[in-house]
């Protein structure tokens, strides 16, 4: 550093890397993971799947954009913090509406630039997500030896239920569809397939592509009960994306989905929603070396062998070999052969664990949403 360092950050096998600080002050413990998107650094801050954990960005320009209030996934940043290569810049382009340093600051969360992130993401790949610490700090004054004990003491993530930390409060209704030129973000207006979602930490672009698909969307807190969902009536369950432990989150969650299993409605499930769907049809999840994160992900549909460029953002994945009889695989990770889809066969029940909304990330995969209104669609449809 020109002057000295004023963040650090520290792992808990006692590694330091230190580097110039950002955005708020002061110090954090999460998990540490690594994303390659080369954009969308707002939306992946702002995902509430990555509540408990700090970013390290693969890609080296971050805050070149700048930010601006249509980007955001949820109202404010969930993810602890943020690593970076290369301190950020000032924003060149047309949609910014801040820096990216000063909305750090004014959202309550920590950066670090300057930092060899190679050499950590390797780190990560090899030994899995570490326990961290973040400290920033003006002054350059770290206890090292404080700032490990807390990285040693943070609890992890597995078997910790953090969906009811990120869920809404309350019910609401969404009616915004997906952005596009020129008009920006429009509201759907024309009545729609009922759909119920389960917030356990929905992304905005998800509720905007269910609308899109010509969904009339009515959004539950993860708590919801079977009574809740079906006293709405819906033509069909959508369940989100979210973070932490699917096996802890299933603990309210899975008898919620088995009683609307039980109707044999239209159900489509997304992420930690594609996890929680899987033990309530009978499978396992695992906890993953260290997860997928990114926007470069090709997943590939096993019954018809095609390919998608995907979006992902988990560190859980359900255990494939612990699929009972009457659920198939229907996508694999091409990186390592992991579980990214499954359906109940003879119904309309699916979910995968990839994010077909993208935000940031390719649209290869919104085909997902009109199949879900499809089957609605077509159990809607008189017989004969």
């Amino acid at each position: 550093m020109a002057d000295h360092p004023t963040a650090c950050l520290v792992l808990a096998d006692g590694t330091v890397f230190y580097g110039k600080g950002f955005g708020k002050t002061g110090q954090t413990t999460a998990e540490l993971c690594f994303n390659t998107a080369m954009t969308g650094y707002q939306e992946i801050m702002t995902d509430p799947s990555y509540a408990g954990q700090i970013v390290t960005f693969t890609f080296p320009h971050i805050g070149n954009t700048g930010v601006n209030a249509d980007d955001d996934e949820t109202a404010d940043p969930v993810a602890e913090g943020m690593v970076v290569k290369w301190d950020p810049t000032e924003p060149s382009n047309w949609r910014a509406q801040a820096d990216l340093t000063d909305w750090l600051e004014k959202r309550g969360r920590i950066g670090i630039g300057g930092v060899d992130t190679r050499r950590l993401t390797r780190a990560i790949r090899a030994q899995g997500a570490p326990h961290v610490a973040l400290a920033h700090d003006p002054e350059g004054k770290f206890d090292l030896e404080t700032l490990v004990g807390a990285a040693r003491g943070f609890a992890g993530l597995e078997g910790l239920d953090l969906a009811k930390d990120v869920t809404c409060a309350q019910s609401y209704r969404w009616d915004e569809m997906r952005w596009a030129w020129p008009e920006g973000y429009t509201k759907r207006e024309d009545p729609g397939h009922k759909v119920v979602a389960i917030d356990y930490g929905a992304k905005r672009n998800i509720l905007r592509c269910l609308a899109s698909a010509g969904c009339d969307v009515t959004v539950l807190p993860a708590t919801a009960t079977k009574e809740d969902v079906l006293a709405l009536n819906p033509d069909g369950v959508f369940l989100s994306n979210g973070p932490g432990d699917p096996a802890a989150t299933g603990e309210y969650a899975v008898p919620m989905i088995q009683g609307v299993l039980e109707k044999d409605l239209p159900v489509f499930g997304i992420c930690l929603g594609h996890q929680i769907l899987a033990l309530a049809l009978g499978a396992k999840t695992i906890k993953m070396n260290h997860g997928h994160h990114g926007a470069n992900h090709p997943v590939k549909d096993v019954e018809t062998g095609k390919v998608e460029i995907t979006s992902m953002n988990h560190g859980f994945t359900v255990d494939s070999q612990t699929l009972p009889n009457g659920v198939k695989e229907t996508h694999i990770s091409l990186f390592d052969g992991s579980n990214c889809g499954i359906r109940v066969e003879n119904k309309p029940i699916f979910s995968v664990q990839y994010h077909p909304e993208a935000s940031p990330g390719p649209q290869d995969s919104f085909y997902l949403f009109e199949r879900f209104a499809e089957a609605m669609a077509k159990r809607a449809a008189p017989v004969g």
